[in-house]
Parts: C-alpha cells; structure tokens; sequence
C-alpha cells in the first residue's frame, strides 16, 4: 500500500539527484496544483537533523553497521511523523530526497545486513501512528547510473563535500546499485527508473514525464 502525493527520489552517488529534484519541483506543482513540500533523508526536522550530523560524522574506529540502520530508521521515523504525514494531512505533496529504500540499498545491499532484517526494523518506522499502515511513497523516480562514473563526478566535482559514504569502495557501491536495480524490478508500479548517464536535459525530460504520468 502507497501514499497518494508522496513521491521520493533515489540514486548513487553522483547521479545528480538533487539537481534533478531542483528542477521538478516546479513541474510537480504545476501539474499537481498543489503546495509542495521537499525534504530529506537523514533529516527533515530538528530531531531528524540531529541524527543526520551523527550519521555523517567521520568515526574512527566506524560506526557499527548495525548502529547505522538502527540511526537511520530512528531519524525516518522523525521524519515520518513529524513531517511527511502532517504535510500530507495537509494535501501537500511530499518530496522527499532519499527514504527507506536508501536503507535496503545501502545497509541491506551494500553492508550486507540484508534487504529483509532492514526491511523488518524499518517496518516499525515508517507506520502511520493512527492507522498502523506503512506510509510509502506513490512514486520513487531512481536516478540509474554505473558506478565508475558516479564516483569520477564525485572526486572530480565535489571534493568539498566527499563523505564516509562516498569513500567506500567499488564493490560497496556496485552492491548499492545492484540492489536498487533489484528493487525495481520487484516494485516496477512505484519505481521508475531514469538513466542519468544522459545529459542533464534529456535526464530531466525522463523525470518530467514520469510525473506527468503519475498525475494522469
């Protein structure tokens, strides 16, 4: 079961997704004709926030991968009835940059903890307090890309902003991808997926017609 006027976007790293939800965002106004409301994960409000400083912080020695998911599913969960379902409420749309399926991608693909045992805790996380239903996004647009590229416009063009996540190795973030890729072949309803390997252009084209079918 999905949320109407929830949508989330997904991708590896330097796929280019928040430039891409940047530029939608106005589209999904426009055709939705409603108030729009985009937000993150990790965060989305002061508690949430909170965590995603925890969870960005260079440890040494690192964080258990355990102690990631269990910090992630307690910021979602933040998130989740702090302000995805009051902006809902609200007949806003959601867009939210990132949500649970980064953890079955991330945690559950790349650490290796299985997409299940995170599916199970996360279960508890984003549960509608009244209705006990899982609050998950209509829509989940993936930004696909291969993860050579990815990481050479990471450390060609983010050198600033490079963190624990982007320092992986390769076969962290080819488990990443392969996952979301799994993903969408088990959800092909709710996800869809856009090849941004494209120029930003076409790669936006993509997106814009997705949500012009979602509306439909």
């Amino acid at each position: 079961m999905t949320t109407p006027n929830f949508i989330s976007f997904e991708g590896p790293e330097g796929a280019g997704k928040t430039t891409v939800i940047q530029a939608a965002l106005p589209e999904i106004e426009r055709i939705s004709q409603k108030k729009v409301l985009l937000t993150r994960e990790p965060g989305g409000n002061k508690m949430a926030e909170a965590i995603r400083d925890l969870l960005k912080a260079q440890t040494n020695p690192a964080i258990d991968p355990w102690t990631e998911v269990f910090l992630l599913a307690a910021s979602r969960r933040e998130h989740v009835v702090q302000t995805i379902l009051p902006a809902l409420s609200k007949d806003q749309v959601v867009v939210s940059d990132r949500y649970l399926d980064s953890s079955l991608a991330y945690q559950g693909g790349g650490r290796g903890l299985g997409q299940s045992a995170v599916q199970e805790i996360n279960d508890f996380a984003i549960a509608d307090p009244k209705t006990k239903q899982p609050v998950l996004p209509a829509l989940t647009i993936y930004l696909d890309l291969p993860v050579e590229i990815g990481l050479e416009r990471i450390f060609q063009n983010r050198t600033d902003k490079i963190d624990r996540m982007d320092k992986e190795d390769v076969l962290f973030h080819q488990k990443v991808r392969a996952t979301y890729l799994d993903l969408a072949k088990e959800n092909p309803e709710r996800i869809k997926v856009v090849d941004a390997s494209q120029s930003k252009a076409d790669v936006l084209k993509d997106v814009k017609a997705i949500i012009a079918e979602y509306w439909r």
